[in-house]
C-alpha cells in the first residue's frame, strides 16, 4: 500500500543530461512509482509514491542529480497519491 507522495521540481541544468533516466533508475531501486518528465520552462518535475523514507532517499538524490546534471534548486510538496503500478519517463 502506498504511505505518501511527492512533487518535486528539479531547477539548473537538467535538461540533456539524462535526469529523467536517472532518476527512474534510481526511483526502482527504491520501490518507489510515479513519473518524472521535463518541462517546458527547462525544469525536470517528478510524481513519486512509496514509503516516506524512499521519498526522502529520492528527494536528496534530487539535490545532486546524475554526475552530468547541475542541480540548482528542488521545490518539494507533499501531494495525494495517485496509486500507480510503475516508475515512467513521460
Amino acid at each position: 500500500m502506498v504511505d505518501v507522495a511527492v512533487r518535486i521540481i528539479i531547477y539548473g541544468k537538467v535538461h540533456g543530461v539524462s535526469f529523467r533516466v536517472s532518476a527512474q533508475t534510481k526511483a526502482l531501486e527504491l520501490c518507489l512509482t510515479g513519473w518524472v518528465r521535463n518541462l517546458p520552462s527547462g525544469t525536470v518535475e517528478v510524481h513519486a509514491e512509496g514509503s516516506r523514507d524512499s521519498l526522502d532517499k529520492l528527494f536528496k538524490w534530487c539535490q545532486k542529480g546524475p554526475p552530468s546534471a547541475g542541480v540548482s534548486r528542488c521545490d518539494l510538496d507533499w501531494v495525494t497519491p495517485q496509486r500507480m503500478d510503475k516508475f515512467r519517463i513521460l
